[in-house]
């Protein structure tokens, strides 16, 4: 997958986790999008607008923004990190592919 699409389909599938809590897909897309989503949190604890400005940039959503802002980073402003966690769902059944579900901790 080329780079450009593979940020593509990770900054939407973090969009999709803060507007809905939690993301399906396979274990390497999981893990990939649960480091960026990690990176967001940190900056909306902040609370910044240069943060609030970089974060759009990725997420391209208003609405996403602004969840992030009001309400994950302030719940979690007294934590170090460890926001999200992976949990492996076993094969998909067309592919054989692992399955692993993203949400918040």
């Amino acid at each position: 997958m080329r780079s450009d699409r593979r940020r593509a389909v990770v900054s939407g599938q973090a969009r999709d986790l803060i507007l809905y809590g939690k993301v399906d897909t396979t274990l390497a897309r999981a893990k990939a999008t649960q480091a960026l989503a990690e990176r967001l949190v940190t900056w909306a604890r902040t609370g910044e607008q240069a943060a609030q400005r970089r974060a759009f940039a990725i997420l391209q959503s208003k609405e996403a923004t602004e969840k992030l802002f009001s309400e994950l980073g302030p719940q979690y402003r007294d934590r170090e990190g460890g926001y999200t966690r992976v949990l492996k769902l076993g094969p998909r059944r067309g592919d054989g592919a692992e399955v692993a579900r993203l949400t918040w901790t």
